[in-house]
């Protein structure tokens, strides 16, 4: 079953294959500036996302070592990309249901905000997992 997403004004569209994790939520500083709050991103290998619209797609160069793929007209932030892998993670918001995924876990959760609580169930990683 393949899933479809795309950004909000709808330029930039994708479809996965299949995804090879269910969804991390990342409370980095990073991740908190860029989105508002914090990513939440499955991921899949390169051969299993097909992108529509590239043209649309920007790459923020957000450290020496990974990029962050987002629409250029709308700002939805879509993609995280580490240098030199064959998968992308892909916001788990830009994703149209059902898309068979759970929230797996939380990394960084040290860097979270201070105006909410990790209450679920899910593994919480201080740092990377």
């Amino acid at each position: 079953m393949s899933v479809k997403g795309s950004c909000l004004c709808g330029k930039v569209t994708l479809e996965v294959g299949s995804f090879d994790r269910d969804v991390v939520a990342c409370h980095c500083a990073q991740c908190r500036k860029q989105s508002g709050h914090h990513f939440a991103a499955t991921r899949a290998q390169n051969s299993e996302l097909t992108i529509h619209g590239e043209e649309h797609l920007k790459w923020y160069r957000a450290s020496g070592t990974a990029a962050r793929g987002f629409c250029q007209h709308c700002g939805s932030t879509l993609f995280w990309r580490h240098d030199g892998t064959a998968h992308t993670s892909i916001l788990a918001g830009c994703l149209e249901a059902p898309t068979g995924l759970k929230l797996d876990r939380h990394i960084f959760a040290a860097d979270k905000g201070d105006y909410y609580e990790l209450k679920d169930d899910v593994k919480i990683y201080p740092q990377a997992d």
